[in-house]
């Protein structure tokens, strides 16, 4: 067995699965790395089927990631459905963090360890998926010396996860998936310090802490004001306050209990509490106009004559909101929580 030099992470999440059977399928079983998957699954997903779909397609050793397991080359970790997979030296840790950008495990949460752990040595792969996870992941790999691989868009089931990374980092390789694999086994075993051919950067104390956090789980809020600035926002997660993030080039929030969101990720979950307020105002205002039509029909003629124009004032607005809750909702883009088994979503 090769011994292990690098770290290959990779994030994806809709349509992921066959994209990861096509990807391993093409990585030798000599490969001087360790492969460690975030894929979004929901949390009652039988991942024992994912790891042996994955081990079907590729000479690589595939296993569901255990904590404290020791990293090896030529092994595949899947991370555990509702469980951040992260690296800690050269083992895994896998716990039940607070979620980022509304995910666990999270692919920006192993970017972050591995990045810390391994600095230039980490390749960080983002394949088809919808919304932004791995974006950030990618940008804390490049801080520290790493690699960041995309998945070409144009080749991705769904493009949304590759096309945000390329937005917002400094990627290094673009290619489809059927050249993904060759690229990926040249950049571990070609000579030199790193995969990118230049001596590491010191590893940024922003993501060191980061990291030291997301391993015991919990921060304290003398820790996250070190990270950052605290607004007047809130998180979607706990409720508790919000600190602005500006370091690298992603602009990232989190409060002091875990949660972490991209400004993308925060303006998503936002959008959602907005419209599911809106609908319980909606019922509130239909069940309002109910009790006024009662009310009008057990009154007197004058005061009847009131309340029926209080409740035909109560359905303008009613119609209103309505009317903007369904235009809303058809412009909304469509979301991904999680796949199934298939990885299909």
């Amino acid at each position: 067995m090769a011994s292990l030099t690098y770290l290959i992470v990779i994030g994806t999440s809709a349509g992921g699965m066959p994209a990861l059977t096509r990807l391993v399928a093409q990585l030798p079983a000599t490969l001087p790395a360790a492969v460690l998957v975030v894929q979004h699954l929901a949390p009652d997903s039988n991942a024992e089927v994912l790891v042996n779909r994955l081990a079907q397609h590729t000479a690589l050793h595939c296993q569901l990631a255990t904590n404290n397991a020791p990293l090896e080359a030529g092994n595949l970790y899947l991370a555990p459905p509702d469980r951040h997979l992260l690296v800690k030296d050269t083992q895994l840790l896998v716990t039940k963090g607070p979620r980022e950008n509304g995910y666990r495990p999270a692919a920006d949460a192993l970017f972050r360890s591995a990045a810390v752990a391994f600095d230039s040595y980490t390749i960080g792969v983002v394949l088809t998926g919808m919304l932004h996870d791995g974006t950030a992941g990618l940008d804390f790999i490049k801080r520290c010396g790493g690699t960041a691989v995309v998945q070409d868009p144009a080749d991705a089931e769904f493009s949304s996860m590759p096309e945000s990374a390329l937005r917002n980092v400094a990627v290094d390789y673009v290619v489809p998936l059927d050249a993904m694999g060759a690229l990926l086994t040249t950049l571990v075993t070609s000579s030199g310090s790193s995969s990118s051919g230049n001596m590491a950067p010191a590893i940024p104390p922003d993501l060191k802490l980061e990291a030291a956090i997301a391993e015991r789980v919990v921060g304290t809020t003398e820790q996250v004001a070190q990270l950052g600035y605290q607004v007047p926002l809130t998180c979607p997660g706990c409720g508790g306050s919000l600190w602005e993030l500006r370091q690298g080039s992603v602009l990232r929030y989190r409060c002091h209990t875990g949660h972490a969101f991209t400004a993308d990720a925060l303006a998503e979950s936002s959008q959602h509490t907005l419209e599911e307020t809106l609908w319980v105002a909606l019922r509130m205002m239909e069940e309002r106009k109910n009790l006024l039509a009662s009310m009008a029909s057990h009154s007197d003629s004058n005061l009847s004559v009131h309340q029926a124009e209080r409740v035909e004032e109560m359905k303008r607005h009613i119609n209103r909101l309505r009317e903007f809750m369904l235009n809303g909702a058809e412009r909304a883009e469509p979301t991904v929580s999680g796949t199934d088994e298939t990885g299909k979503g």
